[in-house]
């Protein structure tokens, strides 16, 4: 088990070095961590606490809290980030699941399907397993990956991006030519 925020997140980069592979997590990993917020925002508890009255309390928010101490233990600008990141997938998803029960699964199966597929195409392009085969961990540490590569494409943490190109190798931006 990797306890650093260093350790999480250069293990998970061996298995991403591809730009391509990365591109596509842009976008696989927010529509897979939309979907399980969305179809775990059902079924929902309302609750009565002190000082702050009727309160729902779902799965989803529940996982959302979870994820985001992890986050926040592992790294406070990173996991702040990753609190108002994934608050919007939370009340997406608890949008979508106050609508009809088939929009809400439709929509939450379809989300995590499409998700999925553009996770797999990236790991054609990269030639490699997804992380989470060999360590389950990269399920929790995919998005949190993917936060990093936004703060370094924005100029942020860059020590940090220094850190895991040295251990897992730099991004591939160039391609073997396929013309003779």
């Amino acid at each position: 088990m990797f306890n650093t925020l260093d350790q999480q997140l250069i293990q998970y980069a061996k298995y991403h070095r591809d730009h391509r592979n990365i591109l596509t997590h842009f976008a696989g990993i927010p529509l897979i961590v939309f979907a399980v917020l969305t179809l775990a925002s059902l079924p929902q508890w309302h609750i009565v606490l002190p000082g702050i009255g009727d309160t729902v309390i779902t799965p989803a928010f529940v996982i959302w809290v979870m994820a985001n101490l992890y986050y926040l233990k592992l790294n406070v600008f990173l996991g702040f980030a990753m609190v108002l990141f994934t608050a919007i997938l939370l009340l997406g998803g608890q949008y979508v699941a106050g609508l009809s029960t088939v929009m809400w699964l439709s929509t939450g199966i379809g989300t995590f399907i499409f998700g999925w597929v553009l996770q797999f195409i990236g790991h054609y392009y990269e030639g490699k397993k997804p992380a989470f085969v060999d360590d389950l961990t990269g399920l929790v540490i995919g998005p949190l990956f993917i936060m990093a590569e936004w703060c370094f494409a924005l100029g942020f943490a860059k020590d940090l991006q220094s850190r895991i190109d040295a251990q897992a190798g730099m991004v591939k931006y160039q391609y073997k030519s396929t013309r003779t």
